[in-house]
């Protein structure tokens, strides 16, 4: 998990983000392999936007939600990112776990409406806020 700053093509960024996606009804089917591919799948739909996922890992003990953590490119926005790879993972793993999941859903859905996005990384909030009040001053 690298903190550099990444190059795009008009600027530079270290945006880090932590998503947390909830399942249906919170009923608890995410296995060790339902997780390896939920992963796999975010893994290439980032990429794919210029985004690196550096972390993923469900809680398997309650089984219903997974934490994602993500270093985003600045010209993606969280809520778009988070609505293809809730769409592009359901739809995949509705369709290669589908006798599994048939006792818990009756629809084509997995995910909860809505996500957790959290910002994070770089410098703590009170030395940023320092860092920016005493601009202009010499040190």
């Amino acid at each position: 998990m690298a903190n550099k700053l990444r190059s795009f093509s008009h600027s530079v960024a270290l945006l880090k983000v932590h998503i947390v996606f909830v399942t249906k009804y919170r009923h608890p089917v995410i296995t060790d392999e339902i997780e390896a591919d939920i992963k796999a799948l975010t893994e290439s739909i980032c990429a794919k936007n210029d985004c690196i996922l550096e972390d993923a890992k469900a809680d398997l003990g309650d089984k219903d939600h997974i934490h994602l953590l993500i270093d985003l490119a600045p010209k993606v926005s969280v809520s778009k990112l988070c609505n293809t790879l809730k769409t592009v993972t359901s739809r995949e793993i509705r369709r290669r776990y589908a006798e599994q999941l048939k006792p818990y859903y009756w629809k084509p859905v997995f995910w909860k409406r809505g996500f957790s996005a959290i910002s994070c990384g770089g410098a703590p909030l009170s030395v940023l806020k320092q860092y920016i009040e005493n601009q202009g001053y010499d040190d």
